[in-house]
């Protein structure tokens, strides 16, 4: 198998040298390798290891021609039947000797390049040639033949003829270490002897360098000492003038400092801060500029500055305090007093003592602020001054009314223990009798709206007091055009603006009072041309102007939010007992809560979201309790009810004629209301028209609302009259547009509910939908449960009845009806709270109602009905017996027979109670369909009977015509003719028996 060719050490194998090279090449190649091999000695190609004396072809005696012998076989063949295949035993044994030619080439030719590249300066080849051809193992540091790792490399023959090889091999190595080291030698040289003389010429001109310096020196000496010597002299004259000059201007400007620094003690113990802040403006540029650099006297000025615009930022601080805060805080002792003298005196809540500055005031006190305003605008200090001012009003707010109550809690305390009965007096559950809590729920309603009424007083003394500082300093800040102070303040907000960026600029001075820096006097500078120019501040002072209106807003919003907080505190402690109250009660707690919340966001500017969510969920809980009150006593009232007429109390003929006419009353009640009351958002507290009901369980009379104009108060009163004769004012029936309804206890009780609900939807208009949905539940649970006792029978069982009678029918359709009746009045009274987006919704519910009660009312009729044909079929049941009787001879009674004369009977008895109780379109419509049925089941009945003698159908004749005329009777719509009431078929059955004459 021909093996493949390789390349080592990046050369050819000897094989392919002889294919690729020409005859050329080969040729030159075989005369350089000639001179090469005659360079070398006869001893190293001799010494060869490798190749034995009897592989030399030159030596051996066997051959017979100079043909190698491994061209012995190819010397029989042809020229043309040779291939490279042929020589490749040739190849194999010739291709060892060929690489060492080849490497002896190659080192002959870098030995010239080397000579050639030395001979240029590029020395320290020969030795790199020299390290290549000696084994690296004699170069190495730690090389010692007595280690027997390195004896074992180095000498790895044993026998003697090795050996000797070995020795001529070291002795090679030898010789061509000593060549290449001698070579380097000698090229190293001439570069060194070169090196020696350029030093030698340097010498030299170092030597004449220093002389001439020498000469050089010596004429400037003498330049000097004829020529600049009286220049320079008068030069430093002339300096020193100078310098004592800056001296004596130093010591004026130390005169100055100390001057500014006793005045500035003596003007901030005075309290002119004006003054004071003048000279630390002028100190601090000094600090800030480069006239006091390197005093070391002054080394702590502007420590000592600083310490001075500390104590005049207190000093404007507790002056701002006092007016804004102290000032306010006398009014609460006054207001405290003034309500202890009044607390025997009843009171609705609602105080007109208005605690508003008239103009001489105002201006008085902006004239009082306007100096401390500006004061603290020219030290940045007045945003950080109006959150602690926040912080203090907040505080100073809490515990006012903190104070409030532990001061009127007793008075009130004891003023409610004198009204409440040892049976009514509130326990309080975790039996702490001292605790404030315990006491606040120990105060009546009345008290407790007292208290309310003196916390109100106080936190609107507070506000309002907040509320003018407020303004003033929007004042200050922003419309001050054409006063004496414009361009005061305008200057002051400058440099608060520019001391607010340093001190922005540079963290470490934290809420350092030192505002003051070179760059806020560059800034300063720059803006003074623009002080009496208002339309055109600067970015920063926008800005500063900006946080300074912000904080101004915010402390008086958060002292709004802190009474709001301490008024929800108040109403949470009683949330247990408000849903317990009456409406009324109730009321004075709601009303002066609302105009709290009105009042304190019209002067804080936001909404007051915590206190009107506790509002609100008091006011639910209240309806909820309420409701579920009304539903229970509802329920009661209907299982205990015996279905009686009653007679109606005058009060409950004033709730009606209040549903009649509530529409233009609230309205007027409306106009009333947005006079008077300040209204947010769109809420407005309407009162309601409704007159004093008695309320049946309390035995206590309820006002439904308070009088807002004449025709109310006149209404009103005829209704506290009413009240007073309480039973002796009644009438039969409850009249409602003209239309009388006779009516049982549970429909009276149930049109006072509503119109209790009618007060809390106009009294709670956030709750307004709620009370169309209690309304709705307490309807459709009436609706139902009369549907359940009455058509049902149920109250046989509940009620003790022993019988659902027509009577009973005819009352409930009555009461049933009544309240079909005024829904739609009901309905538009409710909806005027509701909002528009929910009315959809809440329309179709009460409309649904609506129709359960006219179902349920036609129901009852058709029962009536109903029970006129079952009694009608079991008369006619007995009618074939009463027949047998009348074709017997001996009968001879001229009497209408016992079926007819009971069937009219029944039919007039249900017409004597229908007609008493039940109005005529319903009676004649109920009789209709009784007619109808007499006409269609007698006729029928009669026409099955046989009749067969004349005695017989005289008693028929005179049976139908008995029968008639109970029919032509009745309040029946003529559907007929209309010359003969209630035609029909037994009409029709008269006339074929008897003939039209009878008919």
């Amino acid at each position: 198998m021909e093996s493949q060719p390789s390349r080592q050490s990046g050369r050819y194998t000897f094989e392919e040298a002889i294919s690729r090279e020409s005859p050329t090449a080969l040729t030159k190649s075989n005369s350089d390798a000639a001179a090469a091999a005659s360079s070398q000695s006869l001893s190293s190609i001799l010494n060869n290891p490798h190749v034995a004396k009897s592989d030399w072809w030159w030596y051996s005696s066997s051959s017979s021609s100079l043909a190698p012998p491994e061209f012995a076989p190819l010397i029989s063949k042809a020229s043309s039947e040779l291939t490279r295949s042929d020589f490749s035993t040739y190849f194999s044994s010739i291709s060892d000797s060929y690489h060492r030619f080849e490497d002896i080439r190659n080192h002959s030719t870098k030995d010239l390049e080397s000579s050639a590249s030395d001979s240029q300066g590029h020395g320290g080849e020969a030795l790199v040639a020299c390290l290549r051809e000696v084994p690296a193992l004699y170069f190495k540091e730690d090389f010692a033949l007595e280690d027997g790792a390195t004896f074992r490399a180095a000498c790895p023959f044993s026998t003697a003829a090795e050996n000797l090889v070995l020795q001529e091999k070291l002795t090679q190595y030898l010789d061509v270490v000593e060549l290449h080291l001698v070579k380097e030698i000698s090229l190293r040289s001439n570069s060194f002897f070169e090196a020696q003389r350029q030093l030698q010429d340097l010498n030299v001109e170092i030597v004449e360098g220093c002389s001439r310096i020498r000469e050089l020196k010596e004429t400037i000496r003498l330049l000097d000492v004829d020529l600049v010597d009286s220049a320079r002299q008068v030069q430093h004259l002339n300096a020193t003038r100078t310098n004592l000059l800056a001296l004596h201007h130093k010591f004026n400007l130390i005169l100055y400092v100390k001057q500014s620094l006793s005045a500035l003690k003596l003007l901030v113990a005075s309290g002119d801060c004006a003054g004071a802040l003048d000279i630390t403006d002028d100190l601090q540029n000094l600090v800030d500029g480069d006239e006091l650099t390197g005093l070391h006297c002054f080394r702590h000025l502007r420590d000592n500055v600083a310490a001075s615009i500390e104590s005049i930022n207190s000093i404007l601080s507790a002056e701002f305090m006092r007016a804004a805060i102290q000032d306010a805080g006398n009014s609460d002792v006054v207001i405290l007093s003034q309500v202890k003298a009044r607390a025997s005196i009843p009171t609705n809540g609602k105080d007109d003592d208005q605690v508003n500055l008239d103009e001489e005031e105002t201006t008085n006190f902006r004239d009082c602020l306007l100096p401390i305003i500006i004061g603290l605008l020219r030290t940045a200090q007045l945003p950080s001054v109006l959150r602690i001012y926040r912080d203090t009003l907040t505080a100073d707010m809490k515990n006012a009314i903190k104070n409030a109550v532990a001061e009127l809690l007793p008075v009130l305390l004891a003023r409610s223990e004198s009204e409440f009965s040892p049976g009514e007096r509130t326990v309080d559950a975790d039996g702490g009798g001292a605790s404030l809590a315990s006491k606040l729920r120990s105060l009546s309603s009345e008290s407790f709206v007292q208290l309310l009424s003196a916390i109100f007083k106080i936190v609107r003394a507070h506000v309002v007091r907040a509320a003018e500082v407020k303004k003033a300093i929007e004042w200050i800040m922003k419309n001050l055009d054409g006063h004496y102070a414009a361009e005061s303040v305008a200057t002051a907000i400058a440099l608060g603006a520019a001391a607010a960026e340093t001190s922005e600029d540079h963290d470490d001075q934290g809420s350092s009072l030192l505002p003051f820096s070179s760059q806020r006097a560059a800034r300063v500078s720059s803006f003074q041309g623009k002080a009496n120019d208002a339309t055109s501040p600067s970015n920063m002072s926008i800005n500063f102007s900006t946080d300074v209106l912000r904080e101004n807003t915010e402390a008086v919003v958060a002292a709004c939010d802190a009474a709001h907080g301490r008024w929800a505190k108040l109403l949470g402690v009683r949330a247990l007992l408000h849903p317990r109250l009456r409406l009324q009660e109730f009321l004075c707690i709601y009303n002066i809560t609302q105009e709290f919340i009105t009042a304190t966001e019209k002067i804080g500017g936001r909404r007051g979201f915590s206190i009107r969510g506790t509002l609100n969920s008091q006011a639910k809980a209240f309806l909820d309790f309420q409701h579920d009150s009304r539903m229970a006593k509802i329920r009661a009232v209907l299982d205990q009810e015996t279905w009686v007429e009653v007679d109606v109390p005058d009060e409950f003929q004033a709730i009606v004629i209040s549903l009649c006419s509530s529409e233009a009353l609230i309205s007027e009640n409306l106009d009333h209301v947005q006079n008077n009351v300040e209204t947010n958002h769109g809420e407005v507290i309407a009162f309601n028209d409704g007159s004093l009901v008695e309320d049946t369980v309390q035995g206590k009379p309820t006002p439904l609302a308070e009088a807002a104009n004449k025709n109310k108060a006149s209404l009103a009163h005829s209704n506290d009259n009413k009240m007073k004769e309480h039973g002796k004012s009644t009438s039969q029936t409850l009249s409602y547009k003209g239309v009388g309804y006779h009516m049982v206890n549970c429909g009276l009780i149930l049109l006072k509910m509503l119109s209790e609900y009618i007060d809390m939807g106009n009294f709670l208009p956030l709750r307004s939908s709620e009370v169309v949905h209690r309304v709705v539940e307490i309807l459709k649970f009436f609706n139902t449960r009369t549907c359940q006792l009455v058509l049902g029978a149920g109250a046989m069982q509940v009620s003790g009845l022993k019988s659902i009678t027509s009577k009973h029918l005819a009352l409930a359709s009555q009461v049933i009806s009544f309240i079909y009746a005024i829904i739609p009045d009901i309905r538009r009274i409710l909806f005027l709270k509701v909002p528009e987006t929910q009315k959809e919704l809440l329309l179709s519910e009460i409309d649904r109602v609506a129709q359960d009660f006219k179902v349920h009312r036609d129901e009852i009729h058709t029962k009536l009905v109903q029970i006129m044909r079952e009694r009608l079929l079991v008369h006619v049941r007995g009618l074939p017996q009463i027949v047998e009787g009348w074709n017997r001879p001996e009968d001879a009674d001229a009497q209408p027979s016992q079926f007819a004369r009971s069937l009219t009977k029944e039919i007039g008895f249900l017409q004597r109670v229908l007609s008493r109780i039940l109005h005529d379109v319903d009676v004649q419509e109920i009789f209709r369909q009784v007619v109808i049925i007499v006409h269609s089941q007698v006729s029928e009945a009669f026409s099955r009977l046989e009749i067969s003698t004349p005695q017989a159908k005289d008693r028929l004749y005179r049976d139908v015509k008995h029968i008639l005329g109970c029919v032509r009777s009745l309040p029946s719509d003529d559907l007929s003719r209309s010359s003969t009431p209630n035609w029909g078929q037994l009409d029709e059955f008269l006339e074929q028996r008897f003939g039209t004459k009878a008919g």
